[in-house]
């Protein structure tokens, strides 16, 4: 069944598992699988009068191909509605080990598995840990591109867990992106 019990045990938030070593040592993690994430900054960097912020409501665990699935369709929106006059930037990154006790499944598998006793798991994938009020994605737009920005911003939402908001600002600093 893939509903609420579905990665239950990826859902809370741990101490980020990011440790590496050059030795063959117990409980450390001997290689990372590469995130899928291909960019982090996109669009033109310049000044802009208004920023838009897409700030998460709750803490979580977001895997890296749910947060290139959002850059993904976000990127494609504003590109859409704003041509190349915007800036987006992803502000998290994806440094979390997921590990899983991977176990066989069928007939005669018994003699091959360990079961729980040596359950420390391998590294399956990485996620990014999000916790309340973290902003997610930035987006850097003029005062005519706020409303195109909000709503390519909340296309986000049905490709991420938990809740958002956006967050519209005026950029007083006027800060230059270089």
């Amino acid at each position: 069944m893939v509903g609420l019990r579905a990665f239950r045990c990826y859902r809370k938030i741990e101490v980020p598992y990011t440790r590496k070593s050059k030795y063959k040592k117990k409980n450390y993690v001997r290689s990372f699988p590469n995130h899928k994430i291909a960019r982090f900054e996109m669009g033109t960097k310049k000044e802009y009068s208004h920023i838009v912020k897409y700030i998460s409501k709750g803490s979580l665990q977001i895997r890296h191909n749910a947060l290139e699935s959002a850059r993904l369709v976000v990127l494609t929106r504003f590109t859409e509605f704003l041509g190349t006059n915007f800036f987006l930037r992803l502000n998290i990154f994806p440094h979390h080990a997921l590990r899983e006790n991977k176990m066989l499944g069928g007939a005669h598998a018994d003699r091959l598995q360990t079961g729980m006793a040596h359950s420390f798991g391998k590294v399956v994938n990485v996620a990014a840990q999000l916790f309340e009020g973290k902003t997610l994605f930035t987006a850097y737009v003029d005062k005519a591109g706020v409303e195109s920005a909000k709503k390519a911003l909340e296309a986000a939402g049905p490709r991420l867990p938990g809740k958002y908001a956006v967050v519209i600002e005026e950029n007083t600093k006027k800060v230059v992106l270089s």
